[in-house]
């Protein structure tokens, strides 16, 4: 059986290493009033946080239409048996219900669809591992059994500059936030049964680091670490700072570069870091 794996453009594998992969992309869009753009497609991430910086009304978002995903599983059907499909977090998109329904509605392919209930390159972090058993001829069934092992031990934290754009659309508690904003407090947010959630409160941006960095830090002290991404939101030179200052401590521990896009950007705001991670 021949499996492709695909994965929508929230996981924001560098395109290079997805190419290099093989994975299959089906892009979310962004909304700027009367202009939509495919993200990865129509917009860069760097042309995205140019122009947000330049308009009133902060911009939407919006899951990829049923017809571009059956179009890409009819164009797959052409060469594969199955395709395992990666998606961002049930809890905040219809993504993944989406690719549910429109396996439903193709022929000639299987879709077995996977809800990551997480984001960004915690997302990508299964699409690699599920790319690296199809090149291997691991049966679908055998990729799912993996992907469910991984998620049990899937770290995930981010800390953003301000929580408005995360409450105005809707993908975090309105209490939290407005505890958050009259307070100053720059929370360390995760998810949690699909959702995002503050993890903890904490009044500074450099302590609230420091924090996810001490956790990551427990676990590689303890050789637990299979891979670890620093993902930033435009602010790329600090996801590079906090990954060099580990790896000078963690030197053997394969460590990545990524990004917020323009979809997930939109949501957490530029200067957004996050760090993630998982078992071997």
């Amino acid at each position: 059986m021949k499996v492709a794996v695909m994965t929508d453009s929230t996981a924001y594998i560098p395109v290079d290493m997805r190419n290099a992969y093989g994975i299959h992309m089906i892009p979310l869009s962004v909304n700027f009033e009367d202009e939509t753009y495919q993200e990865e497609v129509d917009i860069t991430t760097e042309e995205f946080y140019q122009k947000i910086k330049n308009v009133k009304e902060l911009p939407t978002t919006s899951q990829p239409a049923i017809g571009l995903i059956t179009e890409k599983l009819e164009e797959l059907s052409e060469e594969f048996d199955a395709v395992v499909s990666i998606h961002l977090s049930s809890g905040i998109s219809g993504t993944y219900q989406a690719v549910v329904s429109a396996g439903d509605m193709v022929e000639g392919i299987k879709v077995f669809a996977f809800d990551s209930e997480i984001s960004c390159m915690a997302q990508g972090f299964y699409a690699l591992e599920a790319a690296e058993m199809a090149k291997e001829n691991k049966s679908p069934e055998e990729i799912m059994e993996r992907l469910n092992e991984i998620k049990k031990t899937m770290h995930g934290y981010f800390v953003v500059d301000d929580l408005t754009n995360l409450h105005r659309g809707g993908r975090l508690n309105g209490a939290q936030a407005i505890i958050g904003s009259l307070l100053q407090v720059k929370p360390v947010l995760h998810f949690v049964d699909k959702v995002i959630v503050p993890f903890e409160k904490i009044r500074t941006r450099k302590k609230a680091i420091n924090r996810v960095m001490g956790m990551l830090e427990e676990d590689a002290r303890e050789g637990k670490i299979a891979k670890v991404v620093f993902v930033h939101a435009n602010h790329e030179q600090d996801a590079l700072d906090l990954r060099d200052e580990f790896l000078q401590k963690y030197p053997d521990t394969e460590a990545l570069i990524s990004y917020f896009g323009p979809v997930i950007g939109t949501h957490v705001g530029e200067g957004a870091i996050g760090v993630c991670w998982y078992y071997k």
